[in-house]
Order: structure tokens, then C-alpha cells, then sequence
């Protein structure tokens, strides 16, 4: 099987992880951005990440529930594939909104609990405030992301 772009897929996962994604579920989406149409099949992934099936099967469960991988059933074999959901990262973005909010409400109830402690209540309103910033800018990001990214699909076409 042909590895395609390896070196860069595991630059990319090892940043991932420092940034807080475990090792294996970050290899593996890194891995899924280089699959051919279609995607890998777990046995694939083993072998191009050269670990054991286990190890993608922890790592495919954890991209699943996070809603980055799909899997996709092929009829007639027993093999299931798997690969990227379009537009992953910003459908994963706009999706963490309510956990956002619900995080403000919490701190802000926090803020209510402490509100005699002016060094915690600037931390946690600066908490709060920047997640409800976060929640209110993120859907204007992701749709000047998608305006842009239709009138460089249009530039091309012409």
C-alpha cells in the first residue's frame, strides 16, 4: 500500500497531541486527510500508522464520537471504511457552541459565588466573557469561511 504524505501526517498529529488530542486518534485523523476516496479500511490505517488493529480501533471510536470520521459500510465485504466528514473541523466548532455557553453559565454562577474576591471574579468573568465571545463569533467565522471558500471554487471554475 502507498503511504502518502507520512512524514507531514505525523508532524501534524504530534502538534495535535501537544495541543491536547491523544497520540493515536490524532495519527489516525492525520492519516484519514491523506486517504485516497473512499478512505481506509482499519486494517489500512494499521498498516500505514504501523500499529495494531486495537490501537485504531480506540482511535476510530474516540474520531467518531468527536464526529470528525465516518464509517462507511462497503456492500459485500465485511470491512467497514472509514474517512473524514466533510467539513469536519468547523461542523465540530459550530457543535461545541453549547458547551460554550453552558461553561459561561457555569462560571458565571461561580462569578455569583465569589463576587467578594476581586482577583477571582476578573478570572472568571474574563472566562466567561471570551467563551460567550467564542459562541457568538464562531458561526460569523465559519460562514465568511464557507463565503470564501465558494468564491475561490467559483475564481476556478472561470
Amino acid at each position: 500500500m502507498e503511504h502518502r504524505g507520512i512524514e507531514s501526517a505525523e508532524q501534524a498529529a504530534a502538534m495535535m497531541t501537544a495541543a491536547g488530542m491523544p497520540r493515536m486518534p490524532a495519527r489516525t485523523l492525520m492519516a484519514l486527510i491523506a486517504a485516497p476516496a473512499g478512505g481506509y479500511t482499519a486494517a489500512e490505517l494499521a498498516d500505514r500508522l504501523g500499529v495494531s488493529a486495537g490501537a485504531v480501533s480506540g482511535a476510530v471510536r474516540y474520531l467518531q464520537d468527536a464526529h470528525f470520521i465516518r464509517r462507511l459500510p462497503t456492500p459485500g465485504h465485511r470491512r467497514d471504511r472509514y474517512d473524514l466528514v466533510v467539513d469536519a473541523f468547523h461542523s465540530v466548532i459550530i457543535g461545541n457552541i453549547p458547551v460554550y455557553l453552558q461553561m459561561a453559565d457555569y462560571v458565571d454562577r461561580i462569578l455569583a459565588e465569589i463576587s467578594d474576591d476581586e482577583v477571582a471574579t476578573a478570572r472568571a468573568s474574563t472566562m466567561s466573557g471570551f467563551l460567550r465571545f467564542m459562541a457568538r463569533r464562531m458561526p460569523e467565522l465559519v460562514a465568511e469561511w464557507e463565503e470564501l471558500r465558494a468564491s475561490e471554487s467559483a475564481d476556478a471554475v472561470e
